[in-house]
This record gives structure tokens, sequence and C-alpha cells, in this order.
């Protein structure tokens, strides 16, 4: 069972995430939140699986919040439902540590999904964020400048199988989709994974994916 944290500073938002979420068979909304200073509190007692966040709320935003419920000993997964469909804000959501980024307007059916693929590990993006995404990690000036160099370093420094990996987080994919993927048990890909961030000095798989996709391996494949 997935357990959900709803929070948004619109009451009528809120019940109808969780009628929403409650109606599947997998999903419990475990308590709801105004802002991100509750967020923290709640997720502080009641250990949600999943944070689902808005991103501008009063006080403490979804920005400020995704890093402190990250830095939480044992943190939940931080997926963002907006209605902000900015460069600046999908930026500073993942490099804060989401896992998502969905818009207001997405099919009940995708932020169901969403839900269940953030809390399983993967990473979900709208398209109009994803392309938001890219641009973002694209060059200004020269290839070169996508990536500081000792990041670089790190990335050449990388083997096959690390490489591989760190593509398939670039496409946002699971453990348990890397594991299908490359005939490896989902185990054995958490402690790849595990090691692949240590290697590249980075706090969390969605900041791996932002690096894949700033030093160009997506373009690669």
């Amino acid at each position: 069972m997935i357990r959900v944290l709803v929070t948004d500073d619109e009451p009528l938002v809120r019940f109808g995430l969780r009628m929403l979420l409650d109606a599947q068979d997998d999903i419990v909304v475990i308590g709801e939140a105004c802002d991100g200073t509750t967020a923290l509190t709640l997720t502080r007692e009641l250990a949600p699986d999943l944070v689902l966040t808005d991103l501008r709320m009063p006080g403490m935003d979804g920005i400020a919040a995704t890093k402190r419920l990250l830095a939480l000993p044992n943190p939940p997964a931080v997926l963002v439902l907006t209605t902000f469909d900015t460069e600046e804000g999908v930026v500073e959501a993942m490099q804060a540590g989401a896992a998502g980024y969905l818009l207001k307007d997405a099919p009940p059916e995708q932020v169901v999904g969403a839900v269940r693929l953030v809390a399983s590990g993967g990473t979900v993006l709208s398209s109009a964020s994803a392309a938001h995404l890219l641009e973002a990690s694209r060059p200004r000036d020269t290839a070169e400048s996508r990536v500081p160099i000792e990041q670089r370093r790190r990335v050449e420094a990388l083997d096959a199988q690390q490489r591989e990996i760190l593509c398939r987080l670039g496409n946002g994919m699971s453990n348990a989709e890397i594991a299908r993927r490359m005939y490896l048990t989902e185990g054995t890909v958490k402690a790849y994974v595990s090691r692949l961030l240590a290697a590249l000095k980075v706090d969390n798989r969605t900041q791996a994916a932002i690096l894949a996709h700033r030093a160009g391996l997506l373009e690669e494949e």
C-alpha cells in the first residue's frame, strides 16, 4: 500500500486528490497539509511513502519543502503537482530532488500512474515539463559548458554498465524497469544505483538524471 500525504493550499484540490487516490486499491491518503511547514511536520509524524505537493503555497513553498523533506532520515518520494508550467519551476523542483513534475490539468489516470511510478523509485515528467528540462540542459555556449569539469570527469570515469544505468535513470526508469531491461535483480540494481550516485557525488537519482541530460548521454543512445 502506497501511503500518500497531499499538500496544497486549496482545500478543494486536496479533497479531489484524496477522492481520486483513496479510490485506488493500492493507494491511501494518510494526511493533508496546506503548506510546506505542515507537510514537514506531518511527514515526521506519519512517515508517508510519497508527498504530493504544489509549488506555490504560503509560508514554506514546494521547493523549500522538497529540500527539507528529502533531508529527513527516511525521506519520502516527492511528486510535484502544480499549475505552473515554467522552465524555472521544473528545473528548481528537480534539482531540489523531486522525482516527478505534473501539471494540474493532467488526466486523473496520469496522476495515479505517476504516484505509483514515483513511489516505486521512478521519475515522471509531463511532456511540457520534460521539454523544459531538456531545454535547460542544452548548452548555452559550448558542449563543455553544460557540466562543470569535475562532474564531467566523474561521468567519463564510469564503466559501460554504470553509463547504461545512468542513461536509464535519465529516461526516468524505476529500479524494477532497469532490472528487467538489464536482466538483473531489483536488489542488485538498487545497489548499483547507490554506487553510481556515490561515484558521481550527487545526492539522489533525480540529480543523476539531470546530469545525464546535461552530459549529453541521452543524445548518444
